[in-house]
């Protein structure tokens, strides 16, 4: 029987942008809005690390160091010191754009979009790849809003929501272009939508369904075939993690600037367990200067 449990007693503005380190056997998520990156160490110790900005995701380069895209750019973060040194500049010049949901590739390249602060039905953010000597290219333009970036698990397919209430799916090169975009998942169908995701090592996608209070899991051919209601309104994002990934932790939203639940539970972290499922190892960020 599937379980759901809650993780301590955090209630997180904004949770988002989950991440399992197998070399730290350790979870990470943020708190985007207050810009806080959340820790979960095997041992059920639970720590914080503040940022500067609101911050959308990161990825781990090694055991104190990581990549985390702020509000304003990308920058590098030392865990030891909470010290912050900026990397790449987000041009911000026309519109209001901050960054959000990324990935490490399965080559260690980190993939990481943007979104309108202010008019969210904008597509004036944008999708980048950063390779490991920071050379910061775009891969797509005209998003509203970058969720849910994750690959297959060979790496050769990738996944992101763009805003539209939908999963693209593109042939995916570590070097060169996005190719044959395609939509993958069309949430209205279902009476939904999708949020963060991830992919199981039988290329099955899991998704946070924000628009019915769900979990899904969606085949590789685009059907959702499993549903697992949530005890919130808002869940967010998903990761698996655990020692042997088989664990798949949620984060959950209750007060994202325009979406708001007063649920008792509402911000919290959870855990489903027993969903016969295993993840990915996710790749470090391969820094190489």
């Amino acid at each position: 029987m599937i379980k759901i449990e809650q993780i301590g007693f955090l209630r997180n503005q904004l949770g988002e942008g989950p991440l399992w380190d197998d070399e730290l056997q350790c979870f990470f998520w943020i708190d985007s809005l207050k810009g806080e990156i959340w820790r979960l160490d095997k041992e059920d110790e639970i720590r914080r690390y503040i940022t500067s900005e609101m911050i959308g995701s990161l990825a781990i380069i090694d055991d104190d160091m990581a990549i985390v895209a702020l509000r304003t750019g990308l920058y590098l973060f030392s865990f030891s010191t909470q010290s912050l040194s900026k990397i790449w500049d987000l041009k911000n010049d026309q519109v209001d754009l901050r960054l959000n949901d990324g990935k490490t590739d399965r080559q260690g390249n980190f993939i990481v979009g943007s979104m309108c602060v202010k008019d969210r039905r904008q597509p004036k953010a944008a999708l980048y790849r950063i390779n490991s000597e920071l050379r910061v290219e775009i891969l797509e333009e005209d998003v509203i809003v970058t969720n849910g970036p994750c690959f297959s698990p060979n790496g050769s397919t990738f996944y992101f929501n763009d805003g539209r209430r939908r999963i693209l799916a593109y042939d995916y090169d570590p070097k060169g272009p996005l190719k044959n975009k395609r939509i993958f998942f069309d949430g209205s169908k279902y009476g939904t939508s999708s949020d963060g995701a991830t992919v199981a090592s039988d290329g099955n996608i899991w998704t946070a369904l924000t628009g019915s209070h769900e979990i899904g899991c969606i085949s590789p051919s685009g059907d959702l075939i499993t549903r697992i209601p949530m005890p919130v309104k808002l869940p967010s994002s998903v990761m698996f993690g655990g020692t042997g990934l088989n664990e798949l932790f949620v984060t959950s939203i209750s007060n994202s600037g325009n979406r708001v639940s007063k649920e008792h539970l509402a911000g919290s972290l959870f855990k489903i367990t027993n969903i016969n499922a295993q993840g990915i190892a996710e790749q470090r960020f391969r820094l190489s200067v």
